[in-house]
């Protein structure tokens, strides 16, 4: 039976269709990126349309989760079940959309720490957070921010006779913060300069561009993967659905 899945092409023609090189693409050929070529007697490799699929994805998948993910992501769909494939895409657009949530989040807590001088006293303790409450909110371990505790990065307010930490509307808004910038990269000392500007206008500033680019970054990885869409599709439906000869 003959198809597009049958339709056979040269490196070039798919360096051409994808957009790597011919020698990008016998390279994430070795990588496991795409599946390997059938070769001809004379050692000519040939390729299918899903190859070039499988590279167009990669490029949207390695833009929204970085190249060695997109790598283990990719191989592992070409195997999975459509319904196991899709899950796993939208955990990807998840974990996005929870990215951008938290930085907006940081956004928030910065304008808040302009007026922070106004919130009462009842405000601070109705709204203050134990340290397992803290830490589901903003998706980290309790032990992270201890860990932040420990290089002066958060301050939490100490109560009950067994010293458990409680953190306040201050600390609460310290720690989205945090979180934003370690979530960029930033080192614990690059973090510990910036939260200590913070109340510098010029500091202020700074962090608010740093969070617009978390935003821009996140922003872009999110168009990667939906770019990425199409090509995943037909990757993974050809692994379930193969052309005959």
């Amino acid at each position: 039976m003959s198809g597009p899945q049958r339709e056979l092409l040269r490196t070039v023609d798919v360096a051409r269709e994808s957009g790597y090189s011919v020698q990008q693409v016998r390279d994430l050929e070795r990588l496991g990126v795409i599946p390997a070529a059938a070769r001809s007697s004379n050692g000519y490799r040939s390729y299918t349309p899903v190859h070039v699929h499988a590279l167009r994805a990669y490029r949207g998948l390695a833009g929204a989760v970085g190249p060695v993910a997109a790598r283990e992501m990719l191989a592992r769909l070409r195997t999975e079940t459509i319904a196991v494939a899709a899950s796993a895409v939208n955990a990807v657009h998840v974990r996005l959309a929870r990215e951008r949530d938290e930085a907006l989040l940081a956004q928030q807590a910065l304008r808040a720490i302009q007026a922070e001088a106004n919130t009462s006293e009842s405000e601070r303790e109705s709204d203050a957070m134990t340290i397992t409450q803290l830490a589901a909110a903003l998706g980290v371990r309790p032990s992270t921010l201890r860990f932040w505790e420990q290089e002066g990065l958060v301050d939490p307010e100490r109560v009950t006779s067994l010293r458990a930490r409680r953190y306040g509307p201050s600390a609460i808004r310290a720690a989205r913060i945090i979180a934003a910038l370690r979530g960029t990269g930033y080192s614990v000392p690059a973090v510990r300069a910036i939260m200590g500007s913070l109340h510098r206008v010029d500091g202020l500033g700074e962090t608010q561009h740093i969070l617009q680019q978390r935003l821009d970054q996140i922003a872009t990885r999110t168009v990667a993967l939906l770019r990425a869409g199409a090509d995943l599709a037909a990757v993974v439906t050809s692994a379930q659905h193969p052309t005959t000869a």
